[in-house]
């Protein structure tokens, strides 16, 4: 098959999002019209939470979706809502998120006490919010509060929020932390609601976050138009790279159709976390293809986060669950048909407490954790 010569069974995308910085590839492909070189075009549909992305790629009322991670595995295995079979084209970005803290909390921990002895310092369980109960950001908290000896399902009471409701929250006095996406966390900064503590390259360097997901059968009906929707993706991406691109699209996404946020919050952390802060690692969108392709490894992560949290239980093969999800072929096919390195696909990764994952023996991994359900 000649894919560079494939027609794409459909032409005019709907593409969910929610109001996040790390959507900015789709706001990119969007307003570049970028698709069209791929003969599709793009129409974003935003969406005031997670869960009205989950619900509306189930109905089919939008095809595809910048999405957690965690999103399209808890469907997958139906412990994030309704259960199906879903399917992860690609990986949108690396790094990006933090968890931010009330000030006291902050301002306690930034003074040198534990994050540990901050936590217990207010005498009462504490009220911390993340966007998805099997999300990326629940399994980023979870793991950095069990990291600083915290449990997060005995010692923290952990309640799902959308991330443009945070910092809200956080003013409003409801919450005592919170971990999501930028720029959520500048933005409760900036309203003097808290400071943040923790970046989440940090916890995971060069962690994957968002990726480009849809129903598995969309995927296997329109095989060539998931393609172009790869290769639009690419394009945008490799477009952010460049840090005065970066500056460009965040006077995009201050628009009230996107993010709805003054710039000076969006561009410091779009393109260097934190104006540059040396503890985090800046967000990344492409670097030549190593940012985007979907290992199956870092799916098997996620499985093993529902295991090691008491989420799933039960004999399931869970690396076929990932080679289900993450279509490694559509993309390394769309990859090369764009001139795109593809990556390895074993990747070993050293994370904030030491342990290191490599996607190999998940009973092994698993049985080291002294914090778990």
């Amino acid at each position: 098959m000649n894919i560079t010569s494939s027609q794409p069974e459909r032409t005019h995308l709907r593409l969910g999002f929610v109001a996040l910085s790390d959507a900015a590839p789709l706001a990119v492909a969007a307003l570049r019209e970028l698709g069209a070189r791929h003969g599709i075009t793009i129409e974003l549909c935003r969406q005031p939470s997670w869960a009205a992305v989950r619900d509306k790629l189930l109905s089919g009322e939008i095809d595809a979706a910048h999405a957690l991670y965690g999103l399209v595995y808890g469907v997958q295995l139906g412990i994030g809502g309704p259960q199906a079979d879903m399917a992860v084209l690609m990986v949108l970005n690396r790094n990006g998120q933090a968890i931010t803290l009330s000030r006291p909390l902050a301002d306690a921990i930034q003074n040198g006490a534990s994050v540990k002895d901050a936590l217990s310092s207010l005498g009462r369980k504490l009220v911390i919010a993340q966007t998805f109960p099997t999300g990326t950001h629940a399994m980023w908290l979870y793991y950095w509060l069990a990291a600083h000896g915290v449990h997060p399902l005995r010692d923290v009471q952990s309640v799902v929020i959308p991330p443009p409701r945070m910092a809200d929250a956080m003013v409003e006095g409801g919450l005592d932390g919170f971990c999501a996406g930028e720029p959520w966390h500048a933005v409760a900064e900036a309203r003097g609601a808290g400071g943040t503590v923790a970046y989440t390259s940090e916890i995971w360097p060069d962690h994957p976050e968002k990726v480009l997901a849809c129903r598995r059968d969309f995927a296997a009906l329109n095989p060539n138009t998931a393609r172009a929707l790869v290769r639009t993706m690419l394009d945008a991406c490799a477009w952010l790279d460049a840090g005065a691109h970066r500056a460009q699209i965040a006077q995009a996404l201050a628009s009230a159709e996107l993010l709805d946020v003054p710039r000076a919050l969006i561009e410091p952390r779009l393109a260097a976390p934190d104006g540059g802060n040396a503890r985090a690692l800046p967000v990344r969108f492409f670097d030549d293809g190593a940012v985007n392709y979907p290992r199956i490894s870092d799916g098997l992560w996620f499985i093993a986060q529902y295991r090691r949290w008491g989420m799933l239980a039960g004999d399931l093969d869970d690396a076929a669950v990932a080679q289900a999800v993450n279509q490694t072929a559509l993309y390394r096919e769309a990859a090369l048909a764009a001139g795109v390195a593809v990556p390895g696909e074993r990747c070993a990764a050293t994370f904030c407490d030491g342990r290191v994952w490599d996607g190999g023996d998940v009973a092994a991994y698993l049985a080291g954790f002294e914090i778990r359900a």
